[in-house]
């Protein structure tokens, strides 16, 4: 099952790896707190995030350290073009979970799934608060 896995993984990167010169669109932030997507942890740092138009798939890579991780995201859609490039994340029980990725001119959005720890603390009625953290459109 893990050989299964691993190879399904694999495949998606270099499907991914074909498809992210196509219209990627990247951006950079300064995130100033460590934060969870889906089940994983990331530190506090420097962070560009990276998807293409035709793809669900989100690359996160902290500028520190080598490898990057893919996560599944959707469109989500504000209404009107965003103001501003940022990064959403939703506060709730003193954690910080990456909500939305939102590029300048842009009047969709990609949004990330909600994760269990978010689930769990949500059935508790911890309050969430929405957190905006200003990124860079980069090349």
């Amino acid at each position: 099952m893990k050989n299964l896995r691993s190879i399904l993984s694999a495949l998606a990167v270099l499907l991914m790896a074909t498809a992210v010169h196509a219209q990627q669109t990247k951006v950079s932030a300064i995130v100033p707190f460590n934060f969870v997507v889906g089940d994983a942890a990331y530190p506090a740092g420097e962070y560009k995030l990276g998807s293409t138009a035709s793809s669900a798939l989100l690359r996160i890579d902290n500028t520190e350290r080598e490898a990057g991780s893919f996560v599944l995201s959707n469109i989500c859609g504000g209404g009107e073009p965003s103001t501003k490039t940022k990064l959403v994340f939703q506060r709730m029980g003193g954690e910080y979970f990456l909500y939305q990725v939102w590029i300048e001119g842009n009047v969709y959005g990609r949004q990330l799934p909600i994760s269990r720890t978010e689930m769990r603390l949500a059935k508790n009625h911890e309050k969430s608060e929405l957190v905006i953290v200003a990124a860079n459109i980069t090349k």
